[in-house]
């Protein structure tokens, strides 16, 4: 009797312990996003180093050799767990010794810092074409006071090893930070905690699309949207996008209350393309294709701040009224999922007299004028961010002279992305009053 009730206690035990494993009853936010897209190398990469050594083949992919991503969180919590993608990937890919760690300067790891990373208790996980796969929980013995003001804005490098050929790469092209990559057939590294096995760097994520941490009471903010969102222009690994800017702005009166992702993607558009799976497209899949992943699948989401529609206009020549149907759409598939999350609606920036393609035309420019009268008056939104009102030059129609010259490789800029001091600005337009009210 007392063997049988001991071994009754062992199951008990053991089966809790798996149900732990996987997060089940904590309050998991997402602390940082990446949008899928792809394949590699379609998509709109900034400063990119030459990649033919470290990815020679887009169709052969990454091919046993690991990655270390190195991204910043936007909140901390004792437990992590991170979700590897195949979004757009046509064979299954096979990861092994993955591994999160501290990072301490470029490529090297805090010693000691590295925790393993299994996937339903085994440290190798096989990713199908077109699916995506969520860690077990991961402890994080550093994060002893989720507060700590000395882990605001550390980064976390994430290292993983792909066994065999990837096929086509899942990635998010413009991500602004370095990260690094070992020579193909060299193996795994991903437990290395120098720099010797990563000669090589990118300005882009692969493989990777969220990190969620667990934090009692915590909820998520989105921030949406094309490459204003994801920052083309500003500063190479400074996090001063408009979204980074609004998360500091946050977290410094609300505490860690809030997380801020962003789901940007440099040339995304509200309507196209069609069939993103036939015609690949730089600018990702459209807003509507990837609600569901980049927003609805995120845990605990209480706002979502939108912008995108610029490149419907330069890029594809939409008529004003098709892009504002799609954002009616986008708005009620959001609210029929989330009938608590509040929608904000950001005012586009102008693109007048731009010298990327045809964005700065005239006709451009009128469309940017009667969406953004839709935008402030379709009564639709929970709110307007009016980015517009705080970048334009009144006497021009322009970008504001001083937010024009480029933050991330030099030069004029061109007068379709805001820079550095254009983020700030846009970061520190929205009004805290009506995004979270007087009590948030």
């Amino acid at each position: 009797m007392a063997v049988a009730w001991l071994l009754a206690l062992a199951i008990s035990t053991s089966a809790e312990a798996q149900h732990a494993g996987k997060g089940a009853e904590r309050n998991w936010v997402a602390a940082w996003t990446a949008s899928a897209q792809g394949p590699f190398p379609i998509g709109n990469a900034t400063a990119q180093p030459e990649l033919k050594f470290a990815l020679p083949s887009a169709e052969r992919g990454a091919s046993d050799q690991t990655f270390r991503l190195i991204l910043r969180p936007d909140i901390w919590g004792g437990q992590a767990r991170i979700r590897l993608s195949n979004a757009f990937g046509t064979k299954p890919v096979t990861l092994d010794d993955v591994e999160l760690a501290l990072q301490s300067s470029g490529s090297v790891l805090v010693p000691h810092s590295g925790r393993p990373v299994t996937f339903d208790g085994k440290a190798k996980v096989v990713v199908p074409p077109g699916q995506s796969a969520m860690s077990d929980m991961i402890a994080l013995p550093w994060v002893k006071d989720r507060n700590d003001p000395m882990l605001s804005n550390r980064k976390l490098a994430v290292s993983f090893h792909v066994v065999g050929d990837s096929g086509p790469i899942t990635w998010h092209a413009k991500a602004l930070t370095t990260s690094y990559i070992s020579p193909p057939g060299s193996g795994s590294h991903a437990r290395e905690e120098t720099e010797i096995s990563f000669p090589f760097s990118s300005t882009s994520w692969y493989f990777l699309d969220e990190v969620q941490m667990a934090v009692p009471d915590a909820r998520t903010i989105v921030a949406f949207g094309d490459s204003i969102t994801d920052g083309t222009a500003s500063t190479l690994n400074g996090d001063d996008r408009w979204p980074d800017v609004f998360s500091r702005r946050v977290h410094a009166a609300f505490g860690n209350r809030f997380s801020i992702v962003d789901e940007g993607i440099g040339g995304n558009m509200v309507l196209g393309p069609a069939n993103y799976a036939a015609e690949p497209f730089a600018g990702g899949p459209s807003a509507l294709d990837r609600l569901e992943r980049d927003v609805l699948s995120l845990p605990n989401v209480t706002k979502v701040i939108f912008l995108d529609g610029i490149n419907d206009f330069g890029n594809a020549g939409a008529d004003p009224e098709k892009v504002e149907g799609g954002v009616r759409m986008f708005v009620d598939k959001l609210r029929a999922r989330f009938p608590a999350a509040k929608f904000y609606m950001g005012t586009l920036t102008s693109a007048l007299h731009s010298t990327n393609g045809n964005y700065g035309a005239q006709q451009v420019e009128e469309k940017r004028h009667a969406y953004n009268q839709f935008i402030r008056s379709a009564n639709i939104f929970d709110g307007v961010v009016d980015f517009d009102a705080v970048t334009i030059d009144r006497d021009t129609g322009e970008l504001k002279a001083e937010f024009q010259p480029n933050s991330t490789t030099g030069g004029p800029g061109d007068k379709l992305h805001p820079n550095r001091a254009g983020y700030a600005a846009m970061g520190g337009a929205i009004d805290f009053a009506k995004v979270f009210g007087a009590e948030p």
